[in-house]
């Protein structure tokens, strides 16, 4: 009978799939968006496709990423294992449950929103202020990885962690290809570039090793919770963050 009940109260619910699903989804696109404006960006002029259609398609990526990240968003907070709040979801580092990866996530949204924000307001603010505005784009993906890595019981899943180093591939080689056919010139801001290109991969595989690639993670992850929720009830039936149950 406690077997039942514990099965029962952990089994993960339609809303943590969504919210694990967006955020998977938000993750792919954000990563093909940054793919293709570091390939594709500086004075770079491809033979078979127009310039504006790149464009095009880099605004309606950076749309959809927005789009998946919203329904992430929402999905988490509307999900009662844990009581999150709007605020923790731009307010990083507030939350009680995981505050280090969640602050991350937090960190991403932010970057996200200021991106968002200034592209808008391009002819507005002009180019140069936009510009540098547009670089934290560089700087939210590595977040935005490190906090999905960092929650949820699916981090070791074969699919997951191939997921995540498909997403680290594809940016490093397009930061390669972005640093092989640009001229002379800006040596500085190249070797700045080849350098993050090596950091960022190494990074992220040392947080994995120390931290969510650990067996029994999401049992002992750091997760803090608020006297009162539904999760403080769960945390003590048993889950030990490999059967697939419910954690974020």
């Amino acid at each position: 009978m406690t077997g039942t009940v514990q099965l029962a109260t952990t089994a993960p619910s339609p809303l943590w799939y969504a919210t694990r699903a967006g955020g998977t989804v938000a993750l792919l696109l954000l990563t093909a968006t940054l793919v293709l404006g570091i390939a594709a960006g500086g004075r770079y002029a491809p033979k078979r496709i127009a310039r504006f259609e790149i464009g095009a398609l880099h605004r309606n990526l950076s749309l959809l990423t927005t789009v998946f990240l919203g329904l992430h968003i929402a999905t988490a907070i509307a999900d009662p294992f844990v009581r999150l709040r709007w605020l923790d979801a731009v307010v990083p580092f507030a939350s009680s449950y995981r505050p280090f990866w969640l602050g991350l996530g937090a960190l991403a949204v932010d970057l996200l929103l200021a991106v968002l924000v200034t592209s808008a307001l391009r002819l507005r603010i002009g180019r140069r202020s936009w510009k540098a505005v547009h670089w934290l784009a560089y700087a939210l993906w590595p977040l935005a990885l490190l906090h999905g890595a960092g929650t949820g019981t699916d981090t070791r899943l074969t699919l997951q962690l191939g997921l995540a180093a498909g997403c680290l591939a594809a940016v490093v080689a397009a930061v390669w290809w972005r640093l092989l056919r640009a001229g002379p010139g800006h040596r500085a801001g190249r070797l700045w570039a080849a350098l993050a290109a090596a950091a960022v991969p190494a990074l992220v595989a040392a947080l994995l090793v120390a931290g969510p690639a650990r067996t029994g993670w999401a049992h002992h992850g750091g997760t803090t919770v608020r006297p009162g929720t539904v999760a403080t009830d769960r945390q003590t039936a048993g889950d030990d963050g490999d059967n697939g149950g419910e954690d974020e």
